[in-house]
């Protein structure tokens, strides 16, 4: 494991808008954490530490901090703890560090890569999923490695390598479920022709309409209106 030294410099003011200010001038605000004692709220030259962590290591890189600032503070050994970025605008806005000690076990993640051409994808037209990208360990911070390589060259459509298959180095310990799967050959997606779609003719319902009637069967249907009773004129009789 490699060893990097990274100036920082004490920051006595806190807050938010303090934070956007240095974030303006190139600087990222930063926490070291130690066990049992205060944290100590620092400043780091964005550039140089950017510059840090295109190493190997990456983000497991071991730091050394050198610190400056009104009172004398010894250079610690840390790790990175947290790193805190903008999704959006892909800007790195504040660090967490972890002091550590040399000779004290420590959990951290290490990235899992492949190694070699699968045997299903390469005569076979199969697809390679990773299906884990890293694995958490527990090491000394000196064993710490870098990446964790997996041979796949032997894999056919449907085989998978796991956790379990991963060769560690000695003195690492590896804490993920053993049955995981990292790497696997699926078959080649095939994609089904499209199904043309059945249009089916919508009839209307027939509407039953009423038949009009003519006009004699109107008039036939139509009321009669009742007759007058003729008037019957009593003829006198004579006496």
């Amino acid at each position: 494991m490699e060893f990097l030294e990274l100036n920082a410099e004490v920051r006595e003011e806190k807050g938010s808008s303090v934070c956007k200010s240095l974030r303006r001038g190139g600087l990222i605000p930063a926490v070291c954490y130690k066990k049992g004692e205060d944290s100590l709220s620092l400043k780091i030259q964005k550039r140089e530490f950017l510059k840090l962590l295109k190493t190997e290591a990456g983000e497991n890189v071991i730091l050394t901090l050198k610190i400056q600032g009104q009172k004398k503070i010894k250079p610690k050994t840390v790790i990175i703890k947290e790193l805190q970025r903008d999704i959006l605008k892909d800007e790195l806005l504040h660090i967490d560090f972890n002091e550590i000690s040399l000779t004290q076990v420590l959990r951290v993640k290490v990235p899992l890569v492949s190694k070699g051409e699968a045997i299903g994808v390469k005569q076979e037209g199969g697809v390679l999923q990773q299906i884990l990208w890293e694995v958490e360990v527990e090491c000394l911070p000196t064993n710490i490695p870098e990446r964790l390589e997996m041979d796949i060259s032997n894999l056919k459509i449907n085989d998978a390598v796991f956790v379990k298959d991963i060769v560690v180095p000695e003195g690492v310990k590896i804490l993920q479920d053993l049955e995981s799967i990292v790497f696997s050959v699926e078959p080649p997606i095939v994609e089904k022709p499209k199904e043309e779609a059945v249009v089916e003719e919508i009839t209307e319902p027939e509407v039953i309409r009423e038949r009009k009637p003519k006009e004699e069967e109107v008039e036939e249907a139509a009321p009669q209106k009742p007759e007058k009773p003729e008037k019957i004129e009593k003829k006198e009789e004579k006496k």
